[in-house]
């Protein structure tokens, strides 16, 4: 707690000189009584910064309801009236809570976040122009391009040069420098020390100076912080005409203000998580009930209506605050400066103020944090850009509003470019188009998803796969309804559909099944099986796999086979066929045995694979780190496994000249296994005249490959097919 105060009550002391003139400026703004500004701020200090899980965000009266607190107390006669509809939407905002109506805090993107962000540091800066040259007309809370005095953000700027004040000029130019040294230099050395309350002081100081010795400089009553005296106590306080309780005027008013008062203050809490150094994540909805009981109590006490405030957030945050002690410490120095230091307040330059805004305005808004956002791409960047251009020029919520619009469009847009993962593979039965959809599938992807069925070429073999869905809208489903009832007939396209179950019971209807038929396999050649092998094996590599539907393969399968190859393999658990070569149930012939050696039984499997069941590509595979290699070449002869190591002896003999103690011992190894694998083509060759025959005659033929077990990669002989 107490490395925490000795940066909380430096923040808080800033936040509070920062946040005083700005309450007053609110209530002035709004036509309540200048007091009603000071009692909200106190409250969303102390109450709703006690209530809130925020720890750096600060809450008061916020320029952003000005509009509905001035029409409010116009249009329903008096102030107490409207004190009303203060505590009607205080309940109303803990309702929205309690129904966790602050989920909508998720979907602001965080682009329109730093947009705002962005957009709030030059606004300050604009708009403490001409309080930092002595131009004050304007009140220091009026953040809105449009003014009330009917000039806007550029020509009051381009006024407030006609009226400056040299006083004006020099006490803000020294502050801003002294802000500057303090936190770069003096900082670093004496973190509990507020550079902003050495900034005032020095700033009274030298007006103090220019009052007795060059009075062309002082700065009067007008350039400096106005709080009204206290008489008393009570008053202080206005409370709410309770008997305008069945007034409608008076719910339309208090619905207003929880509904502005609400998203205002969702977006700023959005807004004050992304500066939080330590990305702390505030519950929304306890955020909205901690307003709402600060809203109740405002209205009781005739304070205005409440909202987490971006400018006092920011300060407070750029000034180091570490947790809400900072929010509840600067509502404490509120409640007691308006009674006890009043007429010592009553003496700070407006113009040093404005130095600490101005510095906190570059803050938010440097270059750097724009060319981030451009370093993202246009999607990020368009949206950030039209939510800082429309705050500027409007005001928070209408510019928010405005880069959500834009937002919403590259969303849009972006759906509809990308909504799924659209296929084409080779397989043994063609070209076949595969549509994933993704795990949420909405109204949003429907236009992009009829483009691309709707543009399918007559006669295709289509995959729509549905079995990572979790949601599929209605539109969708009826989409793809059209497309297999209609579309697909009519232009003889076969049709699969995958994991989709509907009304329209769309579920497992099945119109082809990625198998061979007898006719394909008769067309197939060799070396087209050869290259389905190959890409199967890189896709094994590469870990994309096709999806099988082993299911619908069974079934198809159930009363016959249309191989297109044999493999001639060991009984090695890593080297299945069916897995490393990425093929489906029914597609390869899988002959397996230790050492991938022949004898009359394996023989005879070969022969009735390719004369009786059609198969035209033989494939011997050995592979790396074979344990049959490596007891025949140990001696390893118990039992019957001298049945095997006495096959492959030969191979161990043909590269016995090998045998090099510098050669690397796994190199010679594989060179035995391919050894093994060329002895074991030879005998078939030798022993089969079948089999000779038809390669003869290029019926079939037979190719060597070898396995590595660390890459999963099949290399094929280089000098491609056995012929003899």
């Amino acid at each position: 707690m107490l490395n925490s105060l000795k940066r909380d009550f430096p923040s808080s002391i800033v936040v509070f000189l920062v946040a005083l003139p700005l309450c007053l400026g609110v209530a002035l703004a709004s036509g309540a009584p200048l007091m009603s500004g000071i009692i909200s701020g106190v409250i969303g200090g102390i109450l709703v910064g006690f209530l809130s899980q925020s720890h750096v965000s600060v809450s008061g009266p916020a320029t952003g309801l000005v509009v509905i607190v001035f029409s409010g107390i116009t249009n329903l006669g008096s102030f107490e009236a409207f004190l009303l509809s203060v505590i009607i939407a205080g309940f109303i905002q803990i309702i929205a809570g309690i129904f966790r109506a602050g989920i909508i805090a998720n979907y602001i993107p965080s682009n329109v976040i730093r947009g705002l962000l962005a957009a709030i540091g030059i606004i300050l800066i604009l708009k403490q122009i001409p309080h930092a040259v002595g131009f004050d007309i304007d009140p220091e809370e009026d953040f809105s391009f449009f003014q009330r005095d009917g000039e806007n953000t550029f020509s009051e700027l381009i006024r407030s040069f006609k009226y400056f004040s040299w006083g004006a000029v020099i006490i803000s130019s020294v502050s801003l420098m002294l802000l500057v040294f303090f936190d770069r230099v003096i900082s670093k050395h004496f973190r509990w020390m507020p550079s902003s309350l050495i900034v005032v002081l020095i700033a009274i100081l030298l007006n103090k100076l220019f009052e007795n010795n060059f009075t062309y400089l002082y700065l009067s009553e007008k350039h400096l912080v106005n709080i009204p005296p206290i008489h008393s106590i009570g008053s202080l306080f206005t409370f709410p005409d309770i008997s305008q309780i069945s007034n409608l005027d008076v719910w339309f008013v208090g619905l207003s203000l929880a509904l502005i008062a609400s998203i205002e203050t969702l977006i700023n809490l959005d807004a004050t998580e992304n500066m939080d150094p330590h990305k702390r994540s505030p519950s929304p909805n306890i955020e909205l009930m901690a307003q709402g009981i600060g809203n109740i109590t405002s209205g009781f006490l005739g304070g205005l209506p409440i909202t987490s405030v971006i400018v006092r957030s920011s300060v407070n945050i750029t000034s180091g605050a570490e947790t809400k002690l900072s929010t509840i410490i600067h509502g404490v120095l509120l409640a007691i400066s308006v009674i006890a230091f009043s007429p010592f307040l009553n003496l700070i330059p407006l113009s040093s103020l404005a130095a600490i805004l101005l510095l906190t305005g570059y803050k938010l808004a440097r270059i750097s944090v724009f060319r981030e956002i451009y370093s993202k791409g246009s999607n990020q960047f368009l949206p950030f850009l039209f939510t800082v251009i429309a705050i500027v020029f409007t005001d928070l919520l209408i510019g928010v509003m405005f880069g959500l619009a834009v937002s919403i469009f590259f969303l849009l847009k972006n759906n509809y470019k990308n909504p799924f993962l659209l296929e084409r593979d080779t397989h043994n039965i063609g070209e076949t188009v595969r549509l994933e959809l993704p795990n949420q599938v909405s109204f949003l992807n429907r236009a992009s998803i009829k483009d691309s069925l709707w543009a399918l070429p007559i006669g295709s073999k289509v995959i729509i796969d549905a079995t990572n869905c979790n949601f599929i809208d209605s539109d969708i489903l009826e989409i793809i309804h059209e497309f297999k009832s209609i579309v697909a007939i009519e232009r003889k396209i076969q049709l699969n559909l995958i994991g989709i179950r509907d009304q329209y019971e769309l579920s497992d209807q099945i119109q082809f099944v990625n198998i061979l038929d007898k006719e394909a396999q008769q067309k197939i050649t060799p070396d087209e099986i050869l290259e389905i092998l190959k890409k199967g094996n890189e896709r094994f590599t590469k870990g994309k796999w096709t999806e099988k539907y082993f299911k619908h393969q069974v079934n198809a399968t159930a009363f016959g086979q249309n191989p297109f190859a044999v493999v001639l393999s060991c009984i090695d658990s890593r080297t299945s066929p069916e897995i490393i070569f990425d093929t489906g149930l029914g597609d390869v012939i899988s002959i397996r045995i230790a050492g991938n050696i022949v004898n009359e039984e394996i023989l005879g499997s070969l022969e009735l694979s390719c004369d009786k069941i059609g198969t035209k590509l033989i494939v011997v595979l050995g592979h790396s780190n074979c344990g049959a290699i490596s007891s025949a070449i140990n001696s390893v002869n118990e039992g019957n496994i001298f049945t095997i190591t006495r096959k492959i002896q030969k191979a161990i003999d043909q590269c016995a000249h090998m045998a090099d103690p510098y050669e690397d011992e796994d190199h010679v190894f594989n060179h035995v296994v391919k050894a093994n694998v060329h002895n074991s083509i030879a005998e078939i060759l030798n022993e089969s005249k079948y089999i000779a025959k038809r390669i003869r005659s290029n019926e079939i033929k037979m190719v060597a490959a070898f396995y590595d077990t660390k890459s999963g990669i099949v290399t094929f002989e280089d000098k491609g097919m056995i012929n003899v």
